[in-house]
């Protein structure tokens, strides 16, 4: 969220489409629940086996179509198919799946024209995401791994520094 907001100016109003493995990651609730508090227009897209339906009540759009999530967005983050947390079956294969839910040039091509292209990484280029897509000028991949760290090490700091009364 910082990287959005440090990138587009804000986070109120915009449309954010969170595209991937939903049900096995911890970015996509922390963003789900950042997200809304702060009034973007979000829409989580995937393989019906990986979307969380317990979290179909928390205001924001869920859909199987990556295409729909897409369009329009101003900001679009690929999630990174999280194998060692699955059981098998959950999508038929890996090309099956970049060929429907990975962000490729294509699909990006619905998006806003400067819509931010995020990744939390580790990516699986090729799979959630193509090389093309990960390495464009609209990609914000490598300094939103860098924010992140940062974030979390001054939210760490800020709560175990001890005040001197």
């Amino acid at each position: 969220m910082f990287t959005m907001r440090e990138k587009k100016g804000k986070i109120e109003g915009l449309k954010v489409a969170i595209v991937g493995d939903a049900l096995h990651s911890r970015v996509a609730r922390s963003n789900i629940h950042g997200l809304t508090t702060m009034g973007a227009k979000l829409t989580l897209a995937g393989a019906p086996t990986l979307l969380p339906p317990e979290l179909d009540k928390l205001g924001f759009k869920m859909t199987t179509s990556v295409r729909e999530a897409v369009e329009g967005a101003d900001v679009v983050m690929g999630l990174r198919i999280q194998r060692e947390r699955q059981q098998a079956g959950l999508f038929p294969s890996v090309a099956e799946y970049a060929k429907e839910f990975g962000l490729s040039e294509d699909i990006m091509s619905l998006a806003r024209p400067d819509a931010l292209v995020m990744h939390p990484g580790p990516m699986n280029r090729g799979v959630e995401i193509s090389s093309s897509v990960a390495d464009s000028g609209q990609s914000a991949i490598t300094e939103q791994v860098t924010n992140g760290v940062a974030v979390r090490m001054a939210l760490l700091y800020l709560i175990t520094r001890r005040q001197e009364v």
